[in-house]
């Protein structure tokens, strides 16, 4: 993929330099070397090839280029910005949607923080979407992109926003066509329309379409990303193993809505609400398995102890400052319980 890159840069008489390193849950380290070699060989535009980390990356280095200020403030909430380096992208997994989205992930080493910063002018300029690129992909990350866009699409499912029917059904409607990819692309890798449906769906379960109109929880994802700090784990496959126990944990405080769920994604038609409800988790962690999934965190080779729950809390909670979620709002004591209950 990337000779054919290059070969047509060359045809079309641009200059470019490459920048290889980006790792899973991508590194401050990785995006501060990006912004020195760029301004050293005077980059006008950046062209990440990959998934969630090149691109968050390539975004990384983009505000760098055109701010003057320590990536490590904006990371943090100390700055804010709306400029932004041009960026373009060649996707080549269908998972966090940051092709179209305007967020960008990156770990801070310094106390392994994955911190985020939304804002619309990280939106690529382009996305070359080709599903034939995915094609190589192991069975795992293929099942770990799909984790996360169904994540995306029902971290905004779950509101408290009365009226959102319109949205609800779009979202129902891609969770199933997710579902169904992902079944069959992990059986059949080369199938193009499973493909496309998935990485489709990656872009319109974060681009903002899927969250029209209502407060979402992600509760689910700020859990995750301490445990993809500490961790470094596949971020889909992450968030796999701790929706189960959030879902349980705050079932209560939206019934209905995770009935509604489990009736339009699962079929499952039992009447009353609750048991509806509690159905619907136990056939999505089904479903997680299905496709090679953990559902618990020791399923990903990590043993949590008591004292890593209490530090992934406090990390979560930004040194006991914030809670998360909307369905439930979640302290630093619900954090635990919910890790104490996934692990």
């Amino acid at each position: 993929t990337l000779d054919r890159i290059h070969q047509g840069l060359t045809e079309a008489g641009l200059e470019y330099v490459d920048l290889g390193g980006v790792v899973p849950n991508p590194r401050l380290g990785l995006v501060k070397e990006g912004i020195r070699l760029c301004k050293e060989e005077r980059v006008d535009f950046l062209l990440p090839i990959g998934g969630g980390s090149a691109i968050d990356s390539a975004k990384g280095i983009g505000y760098g280029l055109a701010n003057d200020f320590e990536l490590e403030d904006l990371l943090l909430g100390k700055t804010a910005t709306d400029k932004i380096a041009p960026i373009g992208c060649i996707s080549t997994i269908a998972a966090t949607g940051s092709e179209t989205s305007n967020s960008m992930v990156i770990t801070i080493e310094d106390g392994m923080l994955k911190r985020s910063y939304n804002h619309d002018c990280a939106r690529p300029k382009f996305a070359i979407m080709n599903p034939e690129l995915t094609y190589t992909l192991p069975a795992y990350q293929t099942s770990s992109g799909a984790s996360d866009i169904m994540m995306h699409t029902m971290e905004r499912y779950f509101t408290n926003t009365k009226d959102v029917d319109l949205i609800d059904r779009m979202a129902e409607g891609l969770l199933v066509s997710v579902r169904e990819a992902a079944l069959t692309a992990v059986k059949d890798p080369e199938n193009y329309e499973a493909r496309a449906t998935l990485m489709w769906a990656g872009s319109l379960s974060h681009n903002g379409l899927t969250g029209t109109g209502r407060v979402s929880d992600f509760a689910s994802h700020k859990i995750e990303h301490e445990l993809g700090g500490m961790f470094d784990v596949a971020h889909g496959a992450g968030l796999a193993a701790v929706w189960g126990s959030w879902a349980r944990y705050v079932c209560s405080s939206g019934t209905a809505r995770f009935a509604a769920l489990a009736r339009n994604l699962f079929d499952i038609r039992i009447p009353d609400d609750e048991a509806c409800a509690y159905a619907g988790i136990n056939a999505m962690e089904a479903l997680f398995r299905e496709i090679g999934m953990p559902v618990r965190i020791h399923e990903l080779g990590i043993t949590l102890s008591d004292e890593q729950i209490d530090l992934l809390a406090r990390k979560c909670s930004y040194d006991h400052s914030r809670t998360i979620g909307k369905i439930k709002a979640l302290d630093e004591e619900d954090m635990k319980n919910i890790y104490r209950q996934a692990r």
